[in-house]
């Protein structure tokens, strides 16, 4: 069994994690949870399989920890796009226009979300997956939220406008997004509901003062 020749097979620390993760991340992107294999994943990072055990744990470890490592990106991607220093529309425009960038690539096709495309089908049966998911969409929310609330503050949304509502129809078109994107519409479409959305969220027109 490997298990007993660790020193001479393994290497625990001739990698590095960010790497690993991000290139464990693509290979779970490109074929989704069930169908990425460890020989796939071993592939994917350049280590053996005593040194993934050593590093992540099973498969499943792993698939958390790509999955966290997503989400921590997500999130500082989101923090960049939606910054206060600028009005919210452009904020929102910039948000769907990163996203749309990202669920068009991949090396076969659009990818959509990793999440959504990888996480949703294992949430079913996979508590600790659902969690993950769970927590991320909540994040994207309430980033979506405060956002919102703040640009309500200043005056740039109609005066009876909720942002805990307009905050969830902001991450739904996200999710919507990603879900036609893997599915083919070309990115003319995906960006006519981007606009759509802005335009609900901000108001056709700027607020009257």
């Amino acid at each position: 069994m490997v298990q007993k020749e660790p020193k001479r097979r393994g290497r625990p620390r001739a990698y590095d994690p960010d790497v690993a993760l991000a290139r464990a991340v693509e290979s779970f992107w490109q074929a989704g949870y069930a169908a990425t294999s460890l020989d796939d994943l071993s592939e994917a990072t350049g280590m053996n399989r005593p040194s993934l055990y050593g590093a992540f744990g099973d498969k499943h470890d792993l698939y958390l920890s790509a999955l966290a490592h997503y989400w921590e990106h997500s999130r500082a991607a989101m923090r960049e796009a939606l910054a206060y220093d600028r009005p919210l529309r452009e904020a929102l425009q910039r948000v769907y226009r990163l996203a749309l960038s990202s669920y068009l690539s991949g090396r076969t096709g659009p990818r959509g979300c990793f999440a959504i495309s990888t996480a949703t089908t294992e949430a079913v049966r996979d508590a600790k997956i659902r969690t993950s998911l769970a927590q991320g969409l909540r994040e994207i929310d309430e980033a979506f939220e405060a956002r919102i609330r703040f640009a309500k503050d200043r005056r740039e949304l109609r005066r009876g406008a909720d942002p805990t509502t307009l905050a969830v129809v902001a991450s739904a078109v996200l999710h919507t997004l990603a879900l036609r994107a893997r599915a083919g519409a070309s990115r003319a479409a995906l960006q006519v509901i981007a606009d759509a959305a802005v335009d609900f969220i901000c108001g056709a027109s700027p607020p009257a003062a």
